[in-house]
Parts: structure tokens; C-alpha cells; sequence
């Protein structure tokens, strides 16, 4: 079993799974839908949402950098990559990058196949004995 850093028990890393399919969901409404809700025509939404990708970017690339494990650090940078697309294609505006849309999905799709990964390893390894060992 690899020693994680951050998903150090199941209970994390089907938290983080939760929050990946979540966002990849997000992700593909955004891919399927064309049209923008209306709250995303006020430029102060605009700047609130901006905002909120900088602080996740940075929080996902802190966490990638602090990981030990390949997995781990492959779950958080695929994570870390979909956040700074979102940040450019906010920032950027639609138009100019669009392929920031497929590209958010495919990583968030990586990521959830990485969780996964991460899980099943969790789900294969043998559950630790609670009786204390004779002397």
C-alpha cells in the first residue's frame, strides 16, 4: 500500500472522489451548454468568480507540491490544471479560449480515474488487526 500524504485513509479519499465527479459535472453542463447564466453578465460575479478559481488554483497547487506519492500528486494536478484552465477562460473571456472547456473535462475525467485508483488501493488493502500482539 503507498504511504499517501494528503488521502492518508479511505474517508479522504472518497471525499476528494465526491468533490471530483462533482466538478466534472459542472464541467460538462458547461461543455454542453452554450449559454451563459444571466448572473454571469454582472462584472462583479465575474471578478467574485475569478476570485474563487485564483484561491482553489492555489490551494490544489499547494497540495500538489506537498504530496509524496505519484497518484496523489497526479489526483492534485489534474485538479490543480482544471482550476487554472477555468482561471483562463474566465480571465480570457470565451471566445479566445474555448478549448479550455474540453480540456477542464478531460482533466477532471483524469482525476476521477486517478481517485479511483487511489480508492480501489484503499478498498484492496487488508484492514489492520485490533488484537495486540502476544509476547
Amino acid at each position: 500500500m503507498p504511504r499517501y500524504v494528503i488521502l492518508t485513509n479511505r474517508k479522504r479519499a472518497i471525499v476528494a472522489l465526491v468533490h471530483s465527479v462533482a466538478f466534472l459535472m459542472v464541467a460538462l453542463y458547461g461543455l454542453v451548454t452554450v449559454v451563459r447564466p444571466l448572473a454571469m453578465t454582472s462584472p462583479t460575479s465575474a471578478w467574485v468568480l475569478a476570485a474563487v478559481y485564483v484561491i482553489v488554483s492555489a490551494i490544489l497547487l499547494l497540495l500538489t507540491a506537498a504530496c509524496g506519492h505519484l497518484r496523489e500528486r497526479l489526483y492534485f494536478g489534474f485538479c490543480a490544471a482544471s482550476a487554472s484552465f477555468g482561471l483562463a477562460r474566465q480571465l480570457l473571456g470565451d471566445p479566445r479560449m474555448h478549448a479550455a472547456v474540453y480540456l477542464r473535462v478531460a482533466l477532471l475525467a483524469c482525476a476521477v480515474a486517478t481517485g479511483m485508483l487511489i480508492l480501489r488501493g484503499y478498498r484492496l488493502a487488508p484492514a489492520p488487526s485490533a488484537a495486540p500482539a502476544a509476547d
